[in-house]
């Protein structure tokens, strides 16, 4: 039998504020101030809406303008993965970094300054920090986004993060829920499977999310990924035996006791689009207890807000979606808004300027036990390209050519991916080495571990020119030995100066440069 619902215009109101939708441009679309004001209580942003500080604090004033209210959300993980500075590098170097250094007090100026960026652009939610354990070296997806392997350490880094992200007024949003570090897929593809017992859960994945809820995070977001032990049909945002019985249940009863909002990850990812649809899965996760549905990284169009927010209605009517759930999911929403309206900001010192560069050279680290000579003339970098996963993105420069061009002019480079290795390693050496003259070689690699197209690549390199430097931005996992060999720990630009100081022996001397 049909649920009777008592108020149409309320039950609308309550299926628009649980939609967090994206749209193209660097100023508001008429469709979305339209709906701002029918209901809609979130927007999420993403680097295509981004070109200057200035013209991000004006979007924001601009949707403000429609509501007051609003939680706007951004994907500003630091790093790898930056929206504020998607064409041109983080200032801030990741979680790996953060976790290499293993100083929790930087980590948490680091979140702060952040943070502080952020609020100033209007933006009062942000999608980080990654809590994920990254236990499983051959992920796609996480690597360098996670503070490390060890849960406790993951664990005082999620929390410190959290602490710091938030005393800038700007909501933190740990994920990715239950945590997607032991994976081998990547969920914007492909629905990831996880067969851990649920022991291995509360011992290692679970371990920062508690450290998470106990530093008072506002914000949790759900994984596309399926763990049998916990729910053997649905993956974690569909699932009511993660985010109700588990996230949400009392500490007491073996839960998380987490009573703030609980956003999705991106619906549009194959993970969930392609096994149970865009609509179907979002009234699947609001009935299993989420609270945001997350959309808009491709699909940013007025049709998606009016078709979820019509199935969301039509699952009301039809008893598929309790109508107090439903009402519960917009509450905490809005909830969240106040929040933000009232967060105290401002406490405690302003982190010292240029706090991601300190940050990044304190995480360099020389892996191997070969010395190397600081270059002292322009150098040829060869730099060794995977295909950019979607979290990261392909828009954002990665690299230490450009820094190492600043430092030494008449540096060259040339970008190699597994397309240029097809043909054979050898000959792509042998073009390199011809482009390179008689200069040195720095050769960068990210995840070495993950491409075995590039690992033959570099061996075949160094066999020629074993003196050539090689940058790990990447994991670094079993460096090569017998060459100078630098772990930056991520690809954020400071990542990238660092290393570029420390290659040609300009690091300040108040900061270290490599142990």
């Amino acid at each position: 039998m049909a649920t009777v619902v008592r108020s149409a215009d309320t039950l609308t109101r309550d299926a628009l504020a649980v939609l967090q939708p994206g749209f193209t441009g660097t100023t508001a679309p008429d469709w979305l101030l339209r709906r701002l004001d029918e209901g809609l209580a979130t927007v999420a942003l993403f680097g295509r809406n981004v070109h200057t500080p200035a013209q991000l604090a004006a979007l924001t004033a601009q949707l403000r303008g429609a509501r007051e209210d609003l939680l706007i959300a951004i994907d500003e993980e630091g790093g790898d993965v930056t929206r504020l500075e998607v064409r041109g590098g983080s200032s801030f170097p990741g979680n790996l970094a953060l976790g290499a250094v293993d100083d929790t007090r930087l980590t948490r100026d680091v979140a702060r300054e952040l943070g502080r960026r952020l609020a100033d652009c209007g933006i009062n939610v942000n999608w980080a920090p990654s809590a994920d354990v990254n236990s499983n070296p051959a992920n796609p997806v996480i690597g360098v986004r996670s503070f490390g392997a060890d849960p406790e350490l993951v664990a005082r880094h999620t929390a410190a993060y959290v602490e710091g992200l938030q005393s800038a007024g700007v909501a933190a949003c740990t994920k990715h829920f239950p945590g997607h570090g032991d994976t081998a897929t990547d969920s914007h593809h492909d629905l990831p499977r996880i067969n851990a017992d649920l022991a291995t859960l509360q011992e290692r994945e679970l371990v920062p999310f508690r450290a998470a809820v106990a530093a008072g995070t506002r914000a949790v977001m759900s994984a596309h990924i399926l763990l049998p032990a916990l729910d053997a049909e649905r993956p974690a945002t569909l699932s009511p035996a993660a985010l109700h019985g588990l996230l949400r249940a009392p500490v007491a009863d073996g839960g998380l006791g987490f009573g703030g909002l609980i956003i999705t990850d991106g619906m549009e990812m194959r993970a969930i689009s392609a096994t149970y649809g865009l609509a179907r899965g979002s009234v699947l996760a609001l009935a299993a207890g989420a609270d945001a549905i997350c959309v808009g990284g491709g699909l940013a169009d007025e049709d998606t807000v009016l078709r979820l927010r019509d199935a969301l209605v039509h699952a009301v009517r039809e008893g598929e979606l309790p109508e107090e759930r439903l009402a519960d999911a917009a509450a905490r929403v809005r909830a969240l808004a106040r929040w933000t309206r009232n967060a105290a900001t401002g406490e405690g010192p302003a982190p010292a300027p240029g706090i991601g560069l300190t940050a990044a050279r304190r995480a360099l680290r020389l892996t191997s036990t070969t010395p190397y000579e600081p270059l002292t003339e322009p150098a040829y970098v060869a730099a060794f390209t995977p295909l950019a996963n979607i979290a990261v993105g392909d828009e954002t420069p990665w690299g230490v050519a450009a820094e190492l061009t600043r430092l030494l002019p008449g540096t060259g480079t040339a970008a190699c991916t597994a397309a240029d290795a097809e043909a054979g390693t050898r000959a792509l050496v042998d073009t390199l080495l011809t482009a390179a003259g008689d200069r040195p070689v720095v050769a960068v690699v990210r995840d070495l571990h993950r491409h075995p197209w590039m690992a033959d690549a570099l061996h075949t390199l160094l066999a020629a020119r074993p003196r050539t430097a090689v940058v790990e931005m990447g994991v670094p996992q079993a460096p090569p030995q017998g060459t100078p060999h630098l772990a930056t720990h991520g690809a954020a630009r400071v990542c990238a100066q660092a290393a570029a100081e420390a290659l040609t022996g300009r690091a300040p001397r108040e900061a270290p440069q490599v142990p």
